[in-house]
């Protein structure tokens, strides 16, 4: 078996840039012909259901021996000219049984449809009241940060005029007791100096 990460590229290579390129070319011509563009929009259709069926089909039977070498084959089996797998596949496989079920598909397509826009519509709804309920939330949160700290501000700075309030006091009660013992000493001093003067006498 080849390694997955060539057989990705060849398939890459093989299913999309080539038939892409060709693609081009004919749609690039001064005169585009009918026919060929028919045949690369053919392929393209048949790509894309097998892209849908191939996301199937990876989980399903991928275990199965040379299962990407067998997609690889496919792909080439489609645009190869000589081969004329787009006009077997899409003339006698898919075309009749789109246009056997084309009106149920088309049904079926209008209800989703209907059906989708009532979900997006919801979910639009369902967005704008969780970005609403989300915007509340923050605002709340913010607030309160808010509260709390302007609480936190007031406290400190209580504190710190009770605190400068405290120190005044201690600073006139350490003036005052400065005082009182300073009128002890002189008081002391001249006692005794009362005292040496009647000693002499």
């Amino acid at each position: 078996m080849l390694g997955d990460l060539i057989t990705r590229i060849l398939i890459l290579l093989v299913g999309y840039a080539y038939p892409a390129y060709g693609c081009y070319k004919s749609v690039e011509k001064k005169k585009p012909e009918i026919q060929e563009l028919r045949y690369w929009c053919k392929y393209w259709i048949l790509l894309g259901l097998l892209t849908v069926f191939e996301r199937i089909g990876d989980i399903v039977v991928s275990w199965l021996p040379l299962y990407a070498e067998i997609k690889i084959a496919i792909f080439i089996y489609l645009w190869y000219p000589k081969s004329q797998g787009i006009s077997y596949v899409y003339e006698k496989l898919l075309c009749p049984y789109i246009s056997r079920h084309e009106s149920d598909i088309d049904q079926g397509i209008s209800v989703l449809k209907i059906r989708g826009r009532s979900v997006i519509v919801q979910l639009v709804k369902c967005g704008y009241h969780w970005t609403l309920q989300i915007f509340r939330h923050v605002q709340q949160h913010f607030a309160i940060y808010k509260v709390r700290n302007t609480n936190t501000l007031k406290s400190h700075s209580h504190f710190m005029k009770a605190r400068s309030f405290t120190a005044v006091v201690q600073y006139q009660v350490h003036s005052l007791a400065v005082l009182q013992k300073n009128d002890r000493s002189k008081s002391k001093e001249r006692q005794q100096t009362a005292t040496s003067f009647m000693f002499l006498r």
